[in-house]
């Protein structure tokens, strides 16, 4: 399919984190652009503030009829949308091209320099690095984020089109629409078992994924993984190493080893070995591309983060309140690496809103062992994003295991007052649901009280 001919692009599910960046793409590039959502949303109202038209009830009444013609829109769907879907429906029985977000970010980067990020944790941050570095390098990217990059408050970065960096999700197999030049997985843990039914499915699409690559393309992989490819690790033996940490004023100060040369003195501010190990891929992978080593460097230094990716909302001597979108049971324990390295003797308190029913199921004693590491719980009632609720997977089900005499399962209602009850000096909210729209409520509340 030819983009170019194509005028007018209607998104379902247009406020979905990677469905916005499409949508700000094209609209960057002088197309129609509208859509419907579920809820309004600091997402949906940001593209709103581009003229974007949105709506939030599920009819086709209310699509402008320009979208309407077949000859010349072209319609984008996530597939977080229900099959039941009205708009959905009417749109793929009355002759429209249907597409799902991943085939659109497969048809945008087939004529580019594609650098792609797999992975099932620090896909986002990975690529938001990356993208940074690339930007400050002065190469002339796109690069689509699945999350809000606090260097550019958007999930676009856009400088031209030579080269795309893009975030390769594993989600419903989506990735194996891409054929990158340059692309590395940064884990392969068991994820989306509702999807794949056991976790060697997983790992075969991830194989899949990476005959994908382009002939002459290089594959980068964490040490360990059962892949061959270009190797990065944090104080090991790999291709490209990460050694001699240290942590000064929160920032961590290293020295890289790769292939060629020794890198010293590197500087990069987000807490935790998880993100260090994000940065050092992310270098890795623009190194081979060809940035130069100096602005590298100083790229890296000015990176800010990915807002709900262990982003600080209250930072004073009396009270640390952070925000993270973990929602697996190895981001919780990244998590929890990063604020016992970052403040070794204080209390934490960690309030995490379950995210799916299929997940809390299929990781139980995982999430009950991970949470179980801080010293209070707060737990919520399952988000159930696309989801019906599954007998007997609760919140306190998984609250009953696990071990720590602090735990209990509020509402939304109280946990306000149930924070307050706490003497913890750190306070955390983890979770991909809605537990991000309380951010700002806790926030307010927690400053008023300091």
């Amino acid at each position: 399919m030819n983009l170019n001919s194509i005028h007018n692009i209607y998104f379902i599910g247009i406020g979905g984190i990677g469905m916005s960046a499409l949508a700000r793409y094209f609209n960057a590039n002088n197309k129609n652009v509208a859509g419907y959502d579920k809820t309004q949303t600091i997402i949906t109202e940001a593209l709103a503030a581009l003229n974007i038209q949105i709506h939030f009830e599920d009819s086709v009444n209310n699509i402008d009829a320009k979208f309407l013609n077949p000859e010349n829109t072209l319609v984008v769907y996530t597939p977080a949308i229900p099959k039941t879907h009205i708009e959905l429906n009417y749109f793929k029985s009355n002759g429209f091209k249907v597409l799902k977000r991943s085939e659109i970010l497969g048809l945008i980067t087939e004529n580019t320099f594609c650098l792609a990020v797999a992975g099932t944790h620090g896909k986002t941050t990975t690529t938001s690095i990356l993208g940074h570095l690339m930007h400050e390098c002065d190469v002339k990217l796109t690069a689509f984020l699945g999350g809000i990059s606090e260097n550019y408050n958007s999930n676009l970065i856009l400088k031209g089109t030579e080269v795309s960096v893009v975030e390769a999700d594993e989600f419903d197999r989506s990735f194996l629409t891409l054929s990158p030049d340059l692309a590395c997985i940064t884990s392969m843990d068991a994820d989306h078992l509702d999807i794949y039914g056991k976790a060697s499915e997983l790992i075969n699409s991830f194989e899949d994924f990476s005959k994908k690559i382009k002939p002459n393309g290089k594959l980068f992989i964490k040490n360990g993984l059962p892949l061959k490819g270009i190797t990065y690790g944090i104080e090991d033996d790999s291709d490209y190493s990460i050694q001699n940490i240290k942590i000064e004023n929160g920032t961590y100060v290293f020295d890289v080893k790769t292939p060629k040369i020794v890198l010293e003195n590197l500087q990069f501010n987000l807490p935790g070995r998880h993100n260090l190990s994000n940065a050092l891929i992310a270098l890795a992978m623009a190194v081979e591309y060809g940035c130069p080593n100096q602005q590298l460097a100083k790229a890296l230094a000015s990176y800010k983060g990915v807002k709900r990716r262990f982003t600080y909302h209250i930072k004073t001597e009396d009270l640390v309140f952070i925000d993270d979108y973990a929602h697996h049971p190895e981001e919780i324990n990244a998590v929890h690496q990063a604020v016992r390295e970052m403040y070794p003797n204080q209390k934490v308190l960690a309030i995490f809103q379950p995210h799916l029913y299929s997940r809390t199921r299929d990781f139980i004693d995982d999430f009950a062992k991970s949470l179980s590491q801080f010293d209070e719980v707060v737990l919520l009632d399952i988000y159930p994003a696309r989801e019906l609720p599954i007998e007997g997977v609760t919140s306190n089900w998984l609250l009953g295991k696990i071990n720590n005499k602090n735990k209990q399962l509020v509402s939304k209602t109280e946990l306000l007052k149930t924070i307050h009850k706490s003497d913890a000096q750190i306070i955390l909210t983890i979770g991909a649901g809605d537990i991000g729209e309380e951010v700002k409520h806790i926030k307010k509340e927690l400053s008023i009280a300091s």
